[in-house]
């Protein structure tokens, strides 16, 4: 892909992602759109072996936006970064086309693992604020991971996941839109817990009640 195409494709990735953009001018003051621009550059010199210069491309690319992505990472198209500050991406990471990230994201590795140590993400996929996602697992097709979850194990595709460590909450069959691939409408597995507790307890204590009731019975029947 050329740089201009390049270009075009990341102005209508952030129009079409970002309610809050007005005009196409906005974009070119993105962090998403200039550290994109940046990795396509480091990421060509990288595949060439030019490995200083890809990282010193790299660099400049941190210092202006916050957003390290690792040269050697291979990333899609319709990738997007919101807001985006903090955001990290390792070396051996493979992410698919239409990935939304959000802003404190780290596909990282374990420091335990060689060779292919991050994460490979397929299509249609987003990540919510803060969530980390380790290691050299893989997340399947059109799932989501929740705000602040930790993920060190693959992920089916479809699923929702949340907490820490991240477990699947939800399987979904059908592929998601991008608009649909929102932070809000998560399950909450905690409060699920509880509800389930309640419940049990709530039974628990008409059981109790019932046999204080038929044993008050067969103490008057005994009388």
């Amino acid at each position: 892909m050329g740089f201009i195409k390049n270009i075009k494709e990341e102005i209508a990735i952030i129009r079409e992602r970002d309610a809050a953009i007005h005009s196409s001018m906005e974009v070119f003051l993105y962090p998403s759109f200039k550290v994109m621009i940046h990795y396509r550059i480091a990421h060509k010199l990288y595949v060439k072996k030019h490995y200083f210069l890809a990282r010193w491309v790299s660099q400049r690319g941190v210092r202006k936006t916050g957003i390290e992505i690792h040269p050697g990472a291979r990333i899609g198209s319709g990738f997007f970064i919101d807001h985006g500050n903090g955001v990290i991406i390792g070396e051996t990471t493979i992410i698919g086309d239409n990935v939304t990230l959000y802003q404190g994201v780290t596909l990282g590795g374990t420091g335990k693992e060689q060779g292919k140590r991050h994460p490979t993400l397929g299509n249609n996929i987003m990540i919510g604020a803060g969530a980390k996602v380790l290691g050299s697992c893989t997340i399947g097709d059109n799932s989501k991971i929740g705000a602040g979850s930790v993920v060190l194990e693959d992920v089916p595709p479809g699923s929702t996941v949340v907490g820490v460590p991240g477990r699947v909450v939800k399987r979904l069959k059908q592929c998601l839109p991008q608009d649909e691939l929102d932070q809000v409408d998560l399950p909450d597995p905690v409060q699920e817990d509880l509800n389930a507790l309640h419940h049990a307890n709530a039974e628990l204590t008409n059981r109790v009640l019932d046999l204080e009731r038929d044993l008050r019975m067969l103490k008057k029947g005994a009388d």
